[in-house]
């Protein structure tokens, strides 16, 4: 299967800080502020959302890579806004140039990889894996 995607496509994902996603409430930290593992959900979120509107039914994309620096950390109730750009199309994988923004600052930058998956095939093999 040939795909289409073209460096520069671009997404963004702006949520609010909620109580469930803070380190705390994760046991990843002892504090009650946004999470990394939530900040990198968040960030590949942008980036599946920059390129699925380009794939064919049945495709999406699976995160493979996170490379993510947590600049700041963000207080529950501000909201935080993912970007992520597609750089670079090798084949079926994908990178993404990826920031984060809270209402007062950046919090996070970083590099993300995703690869192109056939959804039935995937699963199929996941099934196949659980017996």
């Amino acid at each position: 299967m040939e795909f289409k995607l073209q460096p520069g496509l671009k997404a963004e994902f702006t949520a609010e800080v909620k109580a469930e996603h803070t380190a705390a409430h994760l046991g990843s930290g002892g504090v009650p502020v946004l999470a990394t593992p939530i900040l990198i959900a968040f960030l590949e979120r942008a980036s599946r959302e920059a390129v699925q509107p380009e794939l064919p039914e049945g495709w999406t994309t699976v995160g493979t890579l996170v490379n993510i620096r947590h600049l700041a950390a963000t207080p529950v109730g501000l909201k935080l806004t993912a970007r992520s750009t597609l750089t670079e199309v090798d084949g079926r994988r994908l990178v993404f140039a990826v920031e984060a923004y809270d209402d007062k600052e950046k919090v996070g930058e970083g590099v993300h990889e995703r690869f192109i998956i056939d959804t039935e095939r995937f699963l199929g093999r996941v099934e196949a894996k659980r017996r």
